[in-house]
């Protein structure tokens, strides 16, 4: 009997002291909700399938923007703290008394609920790449995903070769991008292609695949001489305070360049240098011939002159043999010769 009573009184003694421990060892981590203007957001827990958002591209942060963040259901006096990477915490949205702009907020938040058991603050971003949000409290962290969708056409950029070879084609590159400087898909960029009075339009649509992303290329032709000159324009989005200018034209010329023309150039100067050593070569025979005691002083003249030619020569062959290669390249069938 004493046993039992001993056996009963170990027994109530843990379940005591589990009753004790109990409460401190499992805090109350509450409920997360996320939404976005008000709705339930769509995704956000996984990587592969956050929580799309606008980015602000109008320089205020509103609902619509930001995926709002809810905690509650905590225990008293819980601190909640958020860190973002690739996105920004702010703990309100924009108001006319209290504006939020797209150059306010912060990477980490922390919020200490007091005498409540509640916190709210607001992610955005202004990066098509995907961002996170890591939320702790009571010892338990859960990590949520956004990505922004690029805003409105801002700026254009036109990448072009700065010379081509006369009767070549040419690669040109239109980018599109938002006011965050993010690559604008889907977006229609104009070209006018000029040369000798004539010119041609194209109206481009940049690209929306991943590789390519925001750019197009178009191909155009080299006439036979002068300078091609390339607009890019588009229609972009208004100024907006705050934010980048808008950019909706840029130019760039490209010269014709006649490598053949430039060939028979370089045959005239290596011709030139070559007469010239010779009539170098000339003036020490004499030298040689009618004055023996200036041999010495005629040697090391022609020498000197001859290490020039030389040095020049093969400079200009040099040259010569480049631009040769190039014109071989481009001209199957009218190769020249390189030189020796």
């Amino acid at each position: 009997m004493k046993s039992f009573k001993k056996v009963s009184l170990i027994i109530a003694a843990a379940l005591t002291s589990t009753m004790l421990v109990s409460p401190a060892a499992n805090a109350n981590a509450g409920t997360v909700t996320l939404t976005v203007a008000g709705s339930a957001a769509t995704g956000g827990t996984v990587v592969t399938t956050p929580v799309s958002l606008p980015v602000p591209a109008d320089n205020s942060v509103d609902a619509a923007d930001a995926l709002k963040i809810a905690v509650t259901g905590v225990d008293t006096g819980t601190v909640v703290t958020a860190v973002a990477v690739n996105a920004t915490i702010v703990p309100a949205l924009a108001t006319s008394a209290a504006p939020v702009t797209a150059s306010n907020g912060s990477s980490t938040l922390s919020i200490a609920t007091g005498t409540g058991t509640a916190a709210d603050f607001y992610v955005y971003t202004k990066s098509t790449a995907v961002g996170s949000v890591s939320i702790t409290r009571a010892g338990t962290t859960t990590v949520y995903y956004v990505q922004g969708t690029a805003g409105a056409l801002n700026s254009i950029t036109l990448t072009a070769p700065a010379s081509a070879a006369a009767g070549t084609s040419q690669v040109i590159k239109v980018s599109g991008y938002d006011v965050f400087g993010n690559l604008k898909g889907g977006a229609t960029v104009n070209t006018l292609v000029s040369n000798s009075g004539a010119a041609t339009a194209t109206a481009l649509t940049t690209d929306t695949a991943t590789a390519t992303l925001g750019t197009k290329e178009q191909t155009i032709a080299m006439p036979a001489s002068g300078v091609v000159t390339v607009v890019a324009y588009a229609t972009v989005a208004s100024a907006v305070t705050g934010l980048s200018a808008p950019v909706g034209s840029v130019s760039a010329s490209i010269a014709v360049r006649d490598l053949a023309g430039e060939l028979a150039a370089k045959d005239t100067t290596i011709a030139g240098l070559q007469a010239q050593l010779k009539a170098a070569q000339d003036a020490l025979a004499v030298e040689k011939a009618g004055r023996a005691t200036d041999s010495a002083t005629a040697t090391v003249a022609a020498a000197t002159a001859k290490a020039a030619a030389d040095l020049a020569k093969a400079t200009y062959i040099k040259e010569y043999n480049a631009l040769a290669t190039k014109w071989n390249a481009k001209n199957p069938k009218a190769k020249v010769k390189l030189k020796k």
